[in-house]
């Protein structure tokens, strides 16, 4: 699983003229699945997700976490993360889990954020064209790949 997080002060999703999901201070967050992911690399990265220390302290130091300020999120599929780039100037995307594998693990990554942070996680839809909009805080973003986490 890869995984763009941006600190937001706000963000929010925009599916077919509606909003279907806005937060303020917290965390959007842009995950792409491959065929290889598996329940452990959701565990692993919903676990670094709450628990990332990119939000300011008192003096101004990127010390607490998403969990610590009990700031929001939401979460955005999103397989052009597994992109591939290397030939030409039209990307491939055949990286990219099909959805009767990437559907359950998203799922199975926002259920294990929630259960992290104690609370909802917002979402956009999965497969669907979304206006994604954010004001990055900082501008903090921090890219995680679970294959690298060895």
């Amino acid at each position: 699983m890869k995984a763009v997080i941006q600190r937001v002060s706000h963000a929010s999703v925009v599916i077919e003229d509606k909003e279907v999901a806005k937060i303020s201070n917290g965390l959007l967050v842009l995950v792409g699945i491959v065929n290889e992911d598996t329940e452990e690399d959701v565990s692993w990265l919903s676990k670094k997700v709450a628990n990332l220390r990119i939000f300011n302290d008192e003096h101004g130091v990127m010390n607490k976490s998403l969990q610590q300020i009990e700031g929001d999120v939401i979460v955005v599929s999103q397989f052009t993360l597994h992109a591939s780039t290397k030939k030409g100037h039209r990307p491939s995307y055949l990286a990219a889990a099909k959805p009767d594998i990437a559907i359950p693990l998203y799922k199975a990554f926002v259920a294990a954020l929630e259960n992290h942070l104690g609370k909802r996680v917002q979402t956009g839809k999965f497969g669907a064209d979304m206006k994604v909009s954010l004001l990055n805080d900082g501008p903090v973003t921090i890219i995680i790949d679970t294959k690298d986490r060895i």
